[in-house]
C-alpha cells in the first residue's frame, strides 16, 4: 500500500488532466471502469469523476486535493492499472499479480488528446438532467435524465439535429408553428422535437406526423397520448399523394427513401413553406440514369459512380430549391464514420436575388445535360410552371 501511495502521490505532483482506472481485479465491484477529468468553472479546477457500469455512467465532482485519495480508494481494492495524463507527460502504474506496484512515465504533448476528453462539455439544447420521457424510451436517457454511456452517439446525433433546427428558429420570435414529419417511422425524433419546441422553446406548435405504417401510427398515437402531447398527431398516408391545406410553417423528413424525399420537397414548395429540414436517403434515381461521355472516369467504378451520383441528386435538389427563393444550405448531420446518409438539407424561405436563381438553375441544367440525368424533382416543378 506504501509503494501504491508513494507512485500516486508522484503523479499528482504535476497538473494532471485525464485520469483513467481499468483493470478490473475485484468482481464484484459494481463499476468497470473510472475515469476522472480536470474541470474548470468560473476559474475554480476540479475532477470530474465518471463511473461506468455495463449500462450507466455515474458522475461525481471533487476537489483537486483529493485527487489522490480518490485514485488510491479505487486502485487499492477494485483495479490493478492507473494511466494518467499531464500536458506533457504520460504516467501509468500498474500492479502485479504478486503485489509489485510498477510506475512509468514518459514525455508526450496531449493537448489534441485532452480536447478530445472534453467533447462532452458542449452545452448540449438537450441536456444531462432533463427528463425527456422519448429519451428515455429511446434507451438514450436513464430514468433520472442521464446518458446512457453506449448510447451518447445517438445522444449526439439527436442534439445535432436538433440544433440544426434551433440555428433557423431562433432568427425569428415564432409563438406558433404547424409541423409535418414525413415518413415519421417510430417517430422518437418527432416526439424529441415536440418536447424541443414545447418545453424549450415554448412555442405552440401543431405537428403531424405521416407513415405508410397502420400499426406504427397506432402505436405512435398512443405514445403522444402518454405523454399528453396533445397538439402531435400522426395520420397514414404517402408522402407523394398527401393533402394538406392549411399553413405548413416546417417540412421534416428524415430517410425517407429515394424519390420520396422529392416528393417531400416538391410538397413543401406547394405549401411555401418557411423551413425545410431533409436527411436524405438511398439516391437510387441518378445512379441508374447517369451516362457520360467526356467524364466516363466517374461512371467507370461502380462504388463511385454510386456516390458521386448520391451527391449529385443532393446538390440538384439543393440548386432547385434555391430557384423556388430557398436559401439553402447542405450540412454535415452526423459524422460519416457513423452513418454514410450524413448529408442534411436546410432551406429556408428568402429573398434569393434573380441572377442567383437563374445561375442555380443553369447549373442544374448543365449536369442534367452532361449525365443524362432526368430528376424527379425538376420534372414536378417544371411541370406546374414554378421553373
Amino acid at each position: 500500500m506504501e509503494d501504491l501511495k508513494k507512485a500516486i502521490d508522484e503523479i499528482v505532483k504535476e497538473d494532471i488532466i485525464k485520469v483513467v482506472i481499468s483493470n478490473k481485479a475485484n468482481k464484484n465491484f459494481e463499476y468497470n471502469k473510472i475515469t476522472i477529468m480536470l474541470k474548470e468553472n468560473n476559474n475554480k479546477k476540479y475532477y470530474q469523476i465518471e463511473k461506468y457500469t455495463d449500462k450507466q455512467v455515474f458522475h461525481e465532482n471533487i476537489d483537486a486535493d483529493v485527487l489522490s485519495d480518490k485514485i488510491l480508494d479505487y486502485v487499492s481494492s477494485d483495479f490493478k492499472q492507473v494511466s494518467a495524463w499531464s500536458n506533457l507527460t504520460i504516467f501509468e502504474v500498474k500492479i502485479s499479480k504478486k503485489g509489485k506496484v510498477l510506475l512509468s512515465k514518459k514525455k508526450g504533448d496531449n493537448a489534441k488528446f485532452v480536447s478530445k476528453g472534453h467533447n462532452k462539455e458542449k452545452n448540449y439544447i438537450l441536456k444531462e438532467g432533463m427528463i425527456i420521457e422519448p429519451l428515455i424510451d429511446l434507451g438514450v436517457f436513464t430514468k433520472e435524465g442521464k446518458v446512457i454511456n453506449s448510447k451518447y452517439d445517438k445522444y449526439k446525433q439527436i442534439n445535432r439535429f436538433v440544433e440544426i433546427i434551433d440555428d433557423e428558429i431562433k432568427k425569428n420570435d415564432y409563438k406558433e408553428l404547424t409541423i409535418l414529419d414525413f415518413g415519421c417511422g417510430k417517430s422518437y425524433l418527432t416526439f424529441v422535437l415536440y418536447y424541443y419546441f414545447v418545453e424549450i422553446k415554448k412555442i405552440n406548435v401543431k405537428m403531424i406526423g405521416l407513415d405508410l405504417k397502420a400499426d406504427v401510427i397506432k402505436k405512435c398515437n398512443d405514445i403522444a397520448k402518454r405523454y399528453n402531447y396533445e397538439n402531435l398527431h400522426f395520420e397514414l398516408g404517402d408522402i407523394n399523394g398527401f393533402k394538406y391545406n392549411n399553413k405548413v410553417d416546417m417540412v421534416i423528413t428524415l430517410h425517407a427513401c429515394d424519390t420520396a424525399t422529392d416528393y417531400a420537397l416538391y410538397n413543401a414548395i406547394k405549401w411555401n413553406t418557411k423551413m425545410i429540414f431533409s436527411v436524405p436517403c438511398c439516391q437510387h434515381e441518378f445512379n441508374a440514369q447517369i451516362k457520360t461521355e467526356k467524364l466516363s472516369i466517374l461512371t467507370r467504378y461502380g462504388i463511385v459512380q454510386e456516390r458521386i451520383a448520391a451527391l449529385m441528386t443532393d446538390s440538384v435538389r439543393a440548386n432547385l430549391l434555391e430557384c423556388i427563393g430557398y436559401r439553402t444550405q447542405l450540412l454535415e448531420f452526423i459524422d460519416i464514420a457513423h452513418s454514410p446518409k450524413n448529408i442534411l438539407i436546410r432551406a429556408s424561405k428568402s429573398n434569393i436575388p434573380k441572377d442567383k436563381k437563374e445561375k442555380a438553375l443553369n447549373e442544374v441544367r448543365n449536369l442534367m445535360e452532361q449525365f443524362n440525368l432526368n430528376p424527379t424533382l425538376f420534372n414536378l416543378l417544371k411541370n406546374d410552371n414554378l421553373i
